[in-house]
């Protein structure tokens, strides 16, 4: 047998009962006769009535209340109207847009000296792989063109994990020198080299944890290297020039300290589908324009939009 909530939607009748509902005390919804259920056919208003103790009428509005809720619920489906929006910085899509366009010719150093462009193309993928991770050791504390000139060198001689490991210290030293901090990173080269031949066959990892477990890696080069390596887009590479930009442009929410603390701050709000365009593209900036010492404010296109230039 059908409820009294869903008779009232499909039987016939419908006014004529309600009407007689409506001139009873306490039955149906308080103050509107039109809303009160009715009675099945063959049933009279006493049975009705009768059937209808408080009890029914509670079940009645916990009903629709539930389906209320329920409706509302499907209504509503996929939006999440508690979360509070996320942070971002003010203009950041105009001052990005801006160092696209100072950066379009792509002809600062990294643009022709980076990580993607110290190996042999010619060689193995694994030898490859090999090399760019060695190109970004390198690179720490040095200029892309010194880099570039030790990577060459290097090539010369056969860049391979075998190679490396029977080279003596004093030859690998001068072949990457004047590399900054070259005694220590011919230490390193040597003990992740030695790594690598007995615990990937002469490949270098393919994760970030792994990576930075090698001696003299760090987070940036592991990033760069999951990138350049492997295609694999796994964080942003923030070196000196990206944090210090980064900091200029107010892209951190607070002040950020190292190059790290930098990359957790970037990494919370830039959209990820820009996360590997952005090394490049600031690393170049900073090459070219917002220069470490006496940045260039007046050419850059960013000028009335970075609050550092207004302190200028």
């Amino acid at each position: 047998m059908c409820s009294p909530q869903e008779f009232d939607m499909s039987t016939a009748g419908t006014r004529m009962v309600t009407r007689s509902w409506s001139r009873g005390p306490g039955v149906g919804p308080r103050g509107s006769g039109e809303e009160a259920a009715a009675l099945p056919r063959g049933k009279s208003a006493a049975e009705g009535r009768k059937s209808h103790h408080p009890v029914k009428r509670q079940r009645k509005t916990q009903s629709l209340k539930v389906a209320y809720e329920a409706s509302d619920g499907e209504k509503g489906e996929g939006i999440k109207p508690l979360k509070v929006p996320s942070w971002e910085p003010q203009d950041w899509q105009q001052q990005l847009a801006n160092i696209r366009t100072m950066r379009s010719e792509k002809d600062a150093p990294v643009d022709q000296l980076g990580a993607e462009h110290c190996y042999d193309h010619s060689v193995p993928p694994k030898v490859q792989r090999y090399q760019v991770l060695l190109s970004l050791m390198l690179s720490s504390q040095t200029k892309d063109q010194v880099t570039a000139g030790a990577m060459e060198r290097l090539r010369a001689r056969g860049l391979t994990v075998d190679n490396i490991l029977k080279t003596d210290d004093s030859t690998l030293g001068a072949l990457i020198y004047p590399v900054g901090f070259w005694r220590s990173k011919v230490k390193y080269i040597k003990q992740t080299s030695a790594i690598l031949q007995q615990n990937y066959d002469g490949d270098i990892p393919a994760s970030v944890t792994e990576l930075m477990a090698l001696p003299g890696v760090g987070p940036k080069m592991a990033h760069l290297a999951m990138a350049v390596a492997w295609g694999t887009v796994s964080g942003i590479a923030v070196d000196t020039h990206v944090h210090r930009i980064a900091n200029r442009l107010r892209w951190t929410k607070k002040v950020t300290k190292s190059p790290e603390e930098t990359r957790a701050a970037l990494e919370d709000w830039l959209p990820r589908d820009l996360w590997s365009e952005i090394n490049g593209l600031l690393v170049g900036f900073g090459q070219q324009i917002c220069l470490p010492v006496r940045p260039r404010c007046q050419t850059c296109l960013n000028q009335a939009l970075c609050p550092a230039a207004q302190g200028l």
